[in-house]
């Protein structure tokens, strides 16, 4: 029974993701917002809201240890830095001939270097918190990554690029023919809010009974098994993204991603759990940087996602689960 409500809030939490992220898009519509600004801030974080959810409903459900908060903060941007790019290049080159720009990738590139860069400062200073910091530091540091976020998004919203194109049909818009009011917009992204809290609650429950059952930690399940749910929606959305040749959205909807789950969600971490660093928890920091670096070069000197990038980013995400694996 319990695998069975573990794959019950897998399904919640994708469901509600696919529904949140479809009204996402309709927002950046009636904003006016850029292609960049909507992959890397509005789908971004429709998408990474399974994932930030989880630790907080672990914490709100008494997870004292926070070892499956923990978990879930860093699996997230350790998966989306390694398999996340993993997956988008292998898509460039698995559609090269139906897209107009082959494999080459068409970003809007300032802001995809920025993301990483971003992503690569602060997930670096978290690591270093988790080895070193006391809790008065942890707390202002939460501060810090909440505030910079906003930085973050002002700017973001501010150099998005042009305009993305009209979406697929919003799912609960009974007149396709036609754009959907805003009222239906709003609450097609209240019902995926409620399946995606709904999923979180049941995932975290599961998570602790299989743990005490099968014996291991609670941190090794919520570092591989939570992001490898709770990611897909980034990685559904990016393969089709990439197969139209909307890079800008693709990649932005990933980097966008790391970057929300290395200041919003962490921060959650620095002033409500221990945030004291296993090997496991240092080792995804530390991939999560090595990926986030190689995307970096890839896109500011290639343009492009080579097949060594492609192994590289295969074998750390590989390298860790075994890791995890052995270690459990």
């Amino acid at each position: 029974m319990s695998y069975l409500l573990l794959a019950v809030s897998f399904a919640l939490l994708l469901g509600g993701a696919v529904v949140f992220t479809n009204a996402v898009e309709w927002a950046g519509i009636r904003l006016g917002l850029g292609a960049g600004a909507v992959g890397s801030v509005l789908a971004a974080t429709a998408t990474a809201l399974p994932e930030s959810v989880i630790p907080i409903v672990a914490i709100l459900s008494g997870d004292q240890s926070g070892q499956i908060a923990i978990g879930a903060i860093l699996g997230a941007p350790f998966l989306l830095a390694t398999l996340g790019m993993l997956v988008i290049g292998v898509s460039t080159h698995l559609f090269a001939r139906r897209r107009d720009n082959d494999s080459t990738l068409a970003v809007h590139t300032p802001t995809t270097a920025r993301d990483l860069i971003v992503f690569g400062v602060f997930i670096a200073v978290a690591g270093t918190l988790g080895l070193i910091g006391n809790q008065p530091v942890r707390i202002a540091a939460a501060v810090v990554f909440l505030v910079a976020y906003g930085v973050y998004v002002w700017r973001t919203v501010g150099h998005g690029g042009e305009q993305q194109e009209e979406p697929r049909a919003l799912y609960f818009d009974s007149t396709k023919h036609d754009p959907p009011h805003n009222v239906t917009v709003v609450a097609q992204m209240l019902v995926g809010v409620a399946a995606i809290v709904g999923g979180a609650e049941v995932f975290v429950t599961q998570v602790e009974g299989i743990a005490h059952q099968v014996g291991i930690s609670p941190l090794v399940l919520a570092l591989v098994l939570a992001p490898l749910a709770t990611e897909l929606p980034e990685k559904t959305n990016s393969v089709l993204w990439t197969r139209h040749g909307k890079d800008a959205l693709a990649l932005g909807n990933v980097t966008g991603a790391m970057v929300f789950q290395s200041m919003v969600p962490v921060s959650v971490g620095l002033a409500f759990t221990p945030w004291s660093f296993t090997a496991p928890s240092t080792l995804a920091v530390g991939c999560a940087l090595a990926g986030g670096g190689l995307a970096l070069y890839a896109v500011l000197r290639r343009r492009r996602f080579t097949r060594f990038s492609m192994a590289a980013w295969g074998a750390l995400y590989v390298g860790f689960v075994a890791y995890v694996g052995l270690a459990a």
